[in-house]
């Protein structure tokens, strides 16, 4: 069977968790290709709230297999306190969970040069976790695989050399404490043992599940609008969340992704630094924040709110090749008398149509909106498509109209049962 590529279509936080929860009760594998623990995937079953950041969302029905991909970079606490927390829920996870003996680990030198470096002049808005960091090594060629955990000598090796690059920076450039080694390489050892079961090779695993024609959904972090290559450079996140990323950070051909999905607020949000055109510094974007409950499930922090940005969503859709969107939050629009979609950007007096990549001009453009009255009625209990009010319906088929792109699944609240499809 073909591969799914779920996406996030904006600058992240979209709400990819509730999807890929929703479409694994038909799915055999969820696997997760880029990013660590900074991304926050919440699930709601019944009343009941559920915030993953490595695993993937698929791990809460019991047929689906999960898969942490060679992309992904692994904080060892973050990820045994997940598995953890799924375990006090219940939920079985032996013989459930894959990790890639490939994917790179982030060490605690790497959470502390992250928060040290956002403390700097350019400031981006990471988590602090040690994605950065950690990525930088793995490029640099000196980075600490799961695979390394195997050999205490190799892992002693690479670790001496890289504590004793990271003492000098951190002592004699920012003045902070020297890192110990033997304390790290115990610490890692220890961790070893316990991820021990769920280590393979997962790109022979996800390979041979597609001869057996399994259906595999690849379930991205973040958004397109923050992958390191087609982003808001330098605001950006430090690996691929477009769909191209799937391919290398699981091992698997391109020959096999058949659909792409984009996840799409009906409106739009950012947290962090860099630009961001349709934003709302007034009581407009306050009560976005409100009834959206727009803060950070990593960090809680609140994020910035605005209209949909069209022009923004249509470069996500040519870069990643979105098949087909899932819109979400659309209740949260419910109170609002007028409505807005930004259609094109001015600067200097011109109209842009397209999404300009550089910062420089990214920050100077004007939204260009067009306003559309709203529907004024809970949606939070609607089915079907042809239970929305008129107006929703119409707001739902102008996105459609102006990406070109169909409009496949709508989310009228937090819940599983909260989701249409059309």
């Amino acid at each position: 069977m073909p591969v799914t590529i779920i996406v996030g279509a904006q600058w992240g936080d979209e709400g990819k968790g509730k999807i890929v929860d929703m479409l694994s009760d038909e799915i055999d594998i969820v696997a997760r290709y880029q990013g660590g623990a900074n991304a926050g995937h919440t699930v709601c079953i019944g009343e009941k709230e559920y915030v993953l950041h490595l695993i993937p969302s698929g791990i809460f029905h019991k047929q689906t297999t999960c898969v942490i991909g060679n992309g992904v970079v692994i904080d060892p606490v973050a990820l045994m306190d997940e598995i953890a927390m799924i375990k006090s829920f219940g939920i079985k996870i032996e013989g459930r969970l894959f990790i890639s003996h490939n994917a790179h680990l982030i060490m605690p030198y790497h959470k502390l040069l992250d928060n040290i470096r956002e403390q700097g002049t350019t400031k981006i808005g990471t988590t602090g976790r040690g994605i950065g960091p950690s990525y930088i090594d793995k490029y640099m060629r000196t980075g600490i695989r799961v695979v390394d955990l195997l050999d205490r000598k190799v892992l002693a090796e690479k670790l001496k050399q890289n504590i004793e690059e990271k003492n000098q920076l951190l002592s004699k450039v920012y003045g902070s404490a020297e890192i110990d080694l033997e304390k790290i390489i115990q610490e890692y050892q220890e961790f070893d043992k316990k991820i021990d079961p769920f280590v393979t090779d997962t790109a022979a695993y996800l390979n041979n599940a597609l001869k057996k024609k399994k259906k595999i959904l690849a379930e991205g972090a973040q958004g397109a609008l923050l992958d390191v290559d087609h982003g808001t450079y330098p605001f950006v996140t430090s690996s691929n969340p477009t769909s191209g990323g799937a391919c290398t950070g699981l091992g698997i051909p391109p020959t096999s992704v058949k659909k792409v999905i984009g996840i799409a607020k009906a409106y739009s949000t950012r947290v962090g630094n860099g630009p961001y055109p349709s934003e709302l510094h007034d009581s407009t974007g306050e009560q976005l924040r409100k009834l959206g409950h727009e803060y950070g499930a990593t960090t809680g922090r609140p994020r910035r709110c605005g209209w949909l940005d069209m022009v923004a969503l249509k470069y996500s859709i040519m870069v990643n090749g979105i098949n087909e969107i899932a819109l979400t939050k659309l209740d949260v629009l419910d109170t609002f008398d007028e409505i807005k979609i930004c259609t094109a950007y001015k600067v200097n007096g011109k109209i842009l149509k397209n999404f300009p990549t550089d910062v420089q001009t990214l920050e100077h453009v004007e939204p260009v909106y067009q306003t559309y009255k709203g529907w004024k009625e809970n949606i939070s209990d609607r089915k079907k498509f042809k239970q929305l009010p008129k107006q929703t319906a119409k707001y739902i088929e102008t996105i459609e109209k102006l990406s070109g792109t169909k409009i496949s699944i709508v989310s009228v609240g937090a819940r599983r049962d909260q989701t249409i499809v059309r």
